[in-house]
């Protein structure tokens, strides 16, 4: 501290005005001071069922504050009764309720004293209430006669406040009241006059006293009613009670006010309390009560009133209620009236109390005491509890004022003042301390504060000193007053320093000095970087029924982790952590998440962000988008034969404007309850102009529609009926359909319901033959045919159709031309030609029939060809008949896809729509040859370590005289790098096998074979295969396709005395696994004799069986697994799933087995040497026809192929012990 009280170097300074804090800060209890009263009783009772009652008077001072008590204004000593447990250091005691207590009521009060002074609390009144009870009396009875006012009196016994009374019978039923029989607020019981039915011994007077939990009874009363009779009359009963309610019929009469409180009485209440005025009277016929107030401010409302009109209620009385009221009690025999005068008068209230505070030694004291209440207060001075004697007072006193000069310590004292009137007393105190000390600073040393960026610190030095101190606040080593605009010294000594900044972080000292002497304190200050918060999406559109993810992303100091917190508002409610409305918003941390979005969920959604020094905040507006509530109050105007104006109150739209509105009606003649749409309005117009048809009746609805959709229909319009007319349109396609070549029959598309128009719908038909000079022929028909039958063959007709109903005909119709029925064409197609192009495509020509000889509509040509011989064999074959159809009028086409080297026929015919005419005489033409097909296989044998036998089969269609083969080989490796292709030309067309010699050792070759004739090679077959090691044994793998209808395979070629491996595998082989794999072994030429007489042998008989049925066992399971996929082919599933890496083991092993002889055909393939062997035409693919194959399409694109079962074996060389037969199923 000696170091803060230094002069060090300092920078930043601001010195601060003279700041009195002493009086703001209460004083520390380590000052000496008067006592002050911190809590004290006030009234209260004693109530017989609590165990004690405790009275409380507390105070605080220094020295610590003695306490004496007086009760009456008598001194009082707690320790008078040992029922008294006083309380140490305090003035609270405890009455404990044992005994009779009575002796305890009266009032209180508190005394707090010590050398400087002593303390006065208000008077506590304890009141201790007797045991309310009604005393036993005998009650006689009360005998009166019809029509008497009577008086029953409770009396109830006093007790503590409120109470309330009840009438009852001895069987706790309620006693009727009303205009007649009431309760005056006294509780006595009044009748203006009395009934016989009032005559009852059971009139029970009840007081409740709700404080006291207590109801008493009084003793029951009697009241008898007898009918007046005179003792002439011997009258009916009714008689006399009418003569008798004659005699006692009188004007009102006042029972409370009496008579003997004159006309005119005096009321006093109190402000703020509530007013009763009470009027009862008695007479007959019952009087009824008025009120009315004569002098004063009139009430602003009507005076409620209470107790059938008798008594009148004023709530929370002001000055402005005070003036005259009259009650009026009146009756048809007259009327009497009593004035109340009303006098408001209050207790006291304070306009200025004395304040008392902390004063130094020389300065001066001036107290105000003022009071205002009616009748006006009397105020007294006391001080210390003890009422001022002016002649001994040093200071000036007056009757609103104390006022000293010149204060000393010695006067330091508690002044009350105490206002009273006869309604209150009130009691003020003011403590004055006259004190003489150094600054005491509050706030302890060294205290760390923390702020956030851009938000203001706030470092404390609470400072009491008298005389009052001057304060000022240094940063850091600078002795110079802080001063800038920034720092603000607030009256507790408080620094508030405003948008703090990082360089606001530091040490500051808090000086404190006055003319007794000074202090300091140093306070630390940190500044944290301010919290940063962003809710995205910001406000967002979101459908209805959609989902919306808000994200809070906030930034915040690491040193604030600890204390920071998300939370979540919507409209400014809060939001519960886990989920609300049963899950429908979830809350997960910074997260909002509604998977299903409302309406009721629109709305500015606001994530808060707190830490132990700011809160951020960062708002969402969740903007739901939804289809447009439905239109209302649809209305009907303008109404007109054809039109008629549609009204309508658009529907809430949702965020989203209303783009259109769609019309729609139902009309319930033709299509009840069948609703269509009859036009749009664009915008968000809400009226239209609606066309309508006639002999209708429409109603309407309207549908509005916005970016989002159609709202729901609105409610349907009132009924709008439209008169009938004539029709306004004739029926349109018009056209004309026969089966027979003599017949015609007429058709056309009959008028829809809302096109009629009118009742009697028919349609008139007329027809004549074009080109003939001659009168219409007319018809009438309700259908929408008309059948014309021994018309001639296909003759065109003028044919018209009109609408006509019962109020008339429509337009004048056009006129359409129409063909009769058509008959087969009568004429061959003469001239056929055709010309080769090659070897499969030919071109025909033809001269087409006359029109006439059409008899329709001609829809071209079919080719027909089929072949009859082969002129490689000159066999005969069976004709099979194909056929193209060539479209429209033209005399050429293309046929392709025929057999080389094949003789054919061909004939020409034309078509119409009602079938094909006779054909043209047959045309025979021969194809020349072509190149062969494919060889069947290619096999490898007998391995050697520079040789191989290659076995290879005919080709399948030779396609002409073969001339030879050509027999092509290569090296290549496992990285599929080839050698140069050596050939060799086999001349002899008969040599199947060849053995290839000079080849290396242990050295993986290519072959190939393919066939020719005079027109060239085809297709070669290939295989693969490895030459053998010295003194090695050649190895082979030969891989066949097999039909999945077959139920076995032969395997040729094979080396007797050889062991081989056989599998069967699915056509997808791209895995090892097989159904079936067994070892067999051929028998050598040498023991083929010792098997000889085994077939006949019975257990080889039964294994041979066994073993076959096991294979059928096998492929059954195969082909139930290869259609487990579906109804489709395996084939059919290859094409719409193809595997490349299927495809690739397929064209190498299976080769281009089709499953129909219709597949397309494939490309031309390059041969090895790099020539292009195919046939190209130079004929446009429109040429071609539509054939029976579906070889064309429409636009004439060829899609036709010649593909038969083509099956390709393959001899593979791997080096393995095993040969492997993969039989493609």
């Amino acid at each position: 501290m000696k170091m803060l009280l230094s002069t060090k170097g300092i920078t930043i300074c601001l010195f601060f005005f003279l700041l009195s804090l002493a009086a703001a800060i209460e004083i520390p209890l380590s000052v000496a001071q008067l006592p002050t009263i911190t809590e004290q009783s006030h009234t209260q009772v004693a109530y017989p069922f609590d165990e004690d009652f405790t009275i409380k008077c507390e105070a605080r001072g220094n020295p610590q504050p003695i306490f004496n008590w007086t009760k009456d204004g008598k001194p009082f000593d707690l320790l008078s009764d040992p029922r008294i447990v006083a309380t140490n250091n305090s003035g609270t005691f405890v009455i404990q309720n044992r005994g009779i207590i009575t002796n305890f009521q009266g009032k209180y009060r508190c005394f707090a004293s010590n050398v400087l002074g002593t303390a006065m609390s208000e008077e506590i009144e304890l009141i201790v209430p007797s045991v309310p009870k009604f005393p036993k009396e005998k009650i006689e009875p009360l005998d009166v006669e019809h029509g008497d006012s009577v008086i029953l009196h409770c009396n109830p016994p006093k007790g503590i406040p409120p109470l309330h009374i009840y009438w009852m019978n001895i069987d706790l039923q309620h006693i009727p009241q009303d205009e007649r029989v009431s309760m005056s607020l006294k509780g006595d019981l009044y009748f203006a006059n009395v009934e016989e039915n009032d005559s009852r011994s059971d009139y029970c007077c009840f007081a409740a006293f709700p404080r006291l939990r207590t109801i008493v009874q009084k003793m029951p009363m009697t009241l008898k009613v007898s009918r007046f009779k005179h003792a002439n009359d011997s009258g009916s009963p009714n008689a006399a009670v009418t003569k008798a309610n004659f005699i006692k019929e009188r004007k009102p009469r006042l029972l409370i006010p009496p008579e003997s409180a004159g006309s005119s009485s005096s009321v006093t209440v109190i402000k703020g309390g509530v007013l009763l005025l009470e009027c009862i009277a008695e007479g007959l016929p019952t009087p009824h009560l008025s009120w009315v107030k004569i002098t004063g401010n009139l009430p602003k409302d009507e005076p409620e009133t209470e107790n059938f009109g008798k008594i009148l209620k004023i709530d929370q009385v002001t000055t402005a209620d005070e003036g005259t009221y009259q009650c009026t009690a009146s009756n048809p025999m007259g009327r009497v009236k009593h004035e109340f005068h009303v006098h408001v008068e209050e207790p006291p209230q304070w306009i200025k109390k004395p304040e008392g505070g902390v004063y130094s030694v020389g300065t001066n004291l001036v107290l105000l005491c003022e009071a205002i209440g009616n009748p006006e207060p009397t105020i007294q001075w006391k001080l210390n509890g003890m009422p001022i004697d002016s002649r001994t007072f040093r200071g000036r006193i007056s009757a609103r004022e104390i006022s000293l000069t010149n204060l000393q310590l010695q006067d330091s004292a508690v002044y009350q003042c105490e206002a009273s009137n006869k309604h209150g007393t009130i009691l003020a105190s003011a403590n004055v301390n006259v004190l003489n000390i150094a600054p005491l600073i509050l706030t302890s040393d060294g205290e760390n504060y923390a702020a956030v960026v851009g938000y203001s610190a706030f470092l404390h030095c609470e400072i009491f000193a008298s005389p009052a101190a001057d304060i000022r606040w240094t940063k850091d080593d600078s002795i110079e007053p802080l001063s800038t605009l920034r720092y603000e010294l607030n009256k507790n000594g408080t620094l508030e320093i405003k948008e703090t900044t990082k360089e606001d972080s530091g040490s500051y000292a808090c000086w404190a000095a006055n003319s007794v002497g000074k202090r300091a304190i140093t306070a630390n200050l940190d500044i944290r970087d301010a919290t940063k918060l962003v809710v995205t999406p910001k406000n967002p559109r979101v459908l209805k029924s959609h989902s919306i993810l808000l994200k809070c992303q906030a930034e915040y100091d690491s040193h604030l982790k600890h204390s920071f917190k998300l939370s979540w508002r919507k409209d400014g409610d809060e939001l519960p952590v886990n989920s609300t409305e049963g899950g429908r918003i979830i809350l997960d941390r910074d997260t909002l998440f509604i998977p299903s979005v409302t309406q009721e969920d629109q709305g500015v959604y606001m994530c808060v962000a707190r830490t132990s020094l700011d809160s951020v905040t960062a708002e969402s507006w969740l903007i739901v988008l939804d289809v447009p509530d439905p239109p209302e109050d649809l209305q009907l105007s303008e109404n007109q034969n054809r039109s008629v104006r549609l009204s309508w109150k658009a529907g809430a739209s949702h965020n989203s404007p209303v783009n259109e509105s769609i019309i729609e009606f139902e009309e319930n003649r033709w299509e009840p309850g069948r609703w269509q749409e009859l036009t749009r309005v664009v915008g968000n117009h809400t009226t239209a102009l609606l066309s309508l048809a006639p002999y209708m009746n429409y109603q309407f609805r309207v549908l509005s529609v916005n970016a989002v959709g159609r709202s729901q229909p609105s409610k349907p319009s009132l009924r709008y009926a439209t008169p009938p007319a004539a029709p306004d349109k004739n029926p349109e396609n018009i056209r004309v359909e026969a089966s027979e070549p003599n017949e015609m029959v007429m058709k056309w598309e009959p008028l829809k319901p809302m096109e009629r128009n009118g009742p009697g719908l028919e349609y008139k038909v007329s027809w004549r033959q074009q080109g003939v000079e001659a009168d219409w022929n007319e018809e009438m028909v309700k259908k929408h045919s008309l059948t014309l039958r021994n018309t001639p063959t296909f003759v065109p007709y003028e044919i018209k159709v009109q609408a006509v109903n019962n109020l008339g005909s429509g337009p004048e119709p056009n006129i359409t031309i129409g063909y009769s029925g058509e008959d087969v064409p009568d004429a061959a197609p003469s001239g056929v030609s055709v010309d080769i192009v090659n070897s499969t495509l030919v071109k025909v020509f033809w001269f087409g029939i006359p029109r006439d000889r059409v008899r329709g509509h001609l829809r071209g040509y079919k080719v027909s060809w089929w072949k009859t011989k082969s002129m490689l064999d000159g066999k005969r074959h069976h004709p099979e008949k194909h056929f193209l159809t060539f479209v429209g009028d033209r005399n050429y086409g293309m046929i392709p896809g025929l057999e080389p080297f094949s003789e054919f026929r061909l004939t020409v015919l034309a078509y119409n729509s009602k079938g094909d005419g006779p054909e043209s005489s047959p045309v025979v033409f021969e194809t020349p040859e072509g190149v062969p097909e494919q060889p069947r296989f290619l096999r490898i044998l007998n391995f050697d370590k520079d040789s191989v036998t290659l076995l290879w089969g005919l080709p399948k269609k030779a396609n002409g005289h073969l001339t030879g083969y050509i027999l092509q080989y290569q090296m290549i490796n496992e990285t599929h790098e080839i050698g140069p292709l050596n050939d060799v030309s086999v001349t002899n067309r008969s040599t199947l096998s060849w053995k290839l010699s000079g080849l290396s050792s242990s050295t993986k070759y290519k072959f190939y074979v393919k066939a020719c004739t005079v027109k060239g090679c085809g297709k070669p077959v290939t295989e693969e295969g490895l030459t053998m090691a010295q003194g090695s044994k050649g190895i082979g793998k030969i891989s066949e396709a097999v039909k999945p209808t077959q139920k076995f395979h032969p395997i040729e070629a094979l080396e007797p005395g050889t062991e081989y491996t056989v599998r069967l595998v699915t056509k997808n082989w791209v895995d090892n696994n097989s159904i079936f794999e067994d070892v067999i072994e051929t028998r050598g030429r040498a023991y083929a004799g010792i098997y000889d007489g085994i077939s006949t042998q019975g257990w080889f008989i039964g294994l041979m069986c066994a073993i076959a049925l096991l294979t059928l066992l096998l492929l059954t399971i195969c082909f139930v697994r290869r259609n487990k996929g579906g109804k489709y082919s395996v084939k059919e599933k290859e094409d719409l799933h193809p595997d490349p890496e299927a495809q690739s083991i397929k064209d190498e092993i299976f080769g281009e087995y089709s499953d129909s002889d219709e597949k397309p055909l494939k490309g031309s393939l390059q041969s090895i040497n790099g020539d292009i062997k195919a046939t190209e035409s130079a004929d446009s693919l429109v040429d071609y026809g539509e054939g029976e194959h579906g070889m064309f399409n429409e636009d004439g694109s060829f899609i036709g192929a010649y593909s038969g079962s083509k099956e390709k074996g393959s001899v593979e060389s791997t080096g393995s012990s095993t040969a492997t037969f993969p039989l493609h199923a």
